[in-house]
């Protein structure tokens, strides 16, 4: 089943394990494929426990393990990020070039990619990737006992609105912090808080399907600039650190200064979608998704389906 509550889920409590049963098989089932490469294998589970940490703060008030299960998340995916920061480099690399296409002598650029290509492949060919796979695998075992005994302290709209208020507020926050500082933490904060609302609009989008889906359609689009602006920084970083082992020092510099370019050119657009997205004072956007909730489940009940107990 999708990543989202259904009708015939009895209860809030009980669409949370579900979804959180679900999403932890699917990270045990990808690990023991064969025929994915373990590439592809990191960067799925990685993305599993993304949203496994989304789905516990969208209950967060009253989930009582909420901080161990987040935690277990955090670290577990920690572990294996090391594939993912070296592949993040190259695409940002590829970014950045595509942006300027047409301005640049790409070819003066080549040494750069191709000595992030050779950390990627160092990386791939660590010894340890299969038992780090094998470790992640057991923390997901465990935390699937753990998730089938979940209970939460209240019901409805009661078990949710608490999680949608405080990660959209915080949100909100990391937004006004980001525009009156321009810190590189500030605006990575923001984009952690944007993609977990991101997750909760995707979590309940059938109480509302048209409103919802393009909520998180456009909490996805920021949260997309926000990391493709955390990937810049990280970048720049690299280069700044061993300008030498990437070419020509002049090169590098004038790569630099198109990332630069384009960073600033992120932050003007994510100042835009931000002010339409989080525009709504965080009481109100959890009173109305309560209140969407509320009557889905009176549409349920008339349609003699299931629905989320109330």
């Amino acid at each position: 089943m999708a990543y989202r509550f259904e009708e015939d889920d009895v209860s809030v409590a009980d669409a949370v394990r579900r979804i959180a049963v679900e999403q932890i098989d699917k990270a045990i089932g990808e690990i023991d494929d064969p025929e994915i490469d373990q590439r592809e294998t990191v960067h799925q589970v990685r993305k599993r426990c993304k949203k496994l940490r989304g789905l516990v703060r969208l209950v967060r008030p009253a989930l009582a393990s909420y901080a161990l299960e987040n935690a277990a998340y955090r670290d577990a995916a920690r572990e294996l990020s090391f594939l993912r920061d070296t592949e993040a480099l190259i695409e940002t690399y590829d970014r950045v070039a595509d942006c300027f296409d047409g301005q640049i002598d790409r070819p003066a650029f080549a040494s750069i990619r191709r000595r992030l290509t050779l950390r990627q492949k160092e990386e791939e060919n660590r010894q340890d990737i299969a038992d780090k796979l094998d470790a992640f695998r057991e923390s997901m075992v465990e935390a699937k006992v753990r998730a089938l005994r979940w209970e939460l302290s209240e019901k409805g709209t009661q078990a949710f609105a608490g999680g949608v208020e405080k990660t959209y507020g915080r949100g909100r926050e990391a937004m006004k912090t980001a525009r009156k500082t321009g810190d590189v933490e500030a605006f990575h904060d923001w984009r952690k808080r944007i993609k977990y609302h991101g997750h909760h609009a995707r979590l309940l989008a059938p109480i509302w399907p048209g409103p919802m889906t393009a909520h998180h359609a456009e909490a996805d689009a920021l949260g997309k600039l926000l990391g493709d602006h955390h990937d810049l920084e990280v970048f720049a970083e690299t280069l700044r650190a061993e300008p030498d082992a990437f070419g020509n020092l002049g090169d590098v510099e004038v790569f630099l200064t198109l990332m630069e370019r384009r960073r600033a050119a992120i932050e003007t657009e994510a100042f835009e979608r931000g002010a339409r997205l989080l525009a709504e004072p965080e009481e109100a956007l959890a009173a109305r998704w309560a209140a969407y909730f509320k009557a889905w489940r009176k549409e349920c009940r008339k349609a003699d389906a299931p629905a989320l107990a109330a």
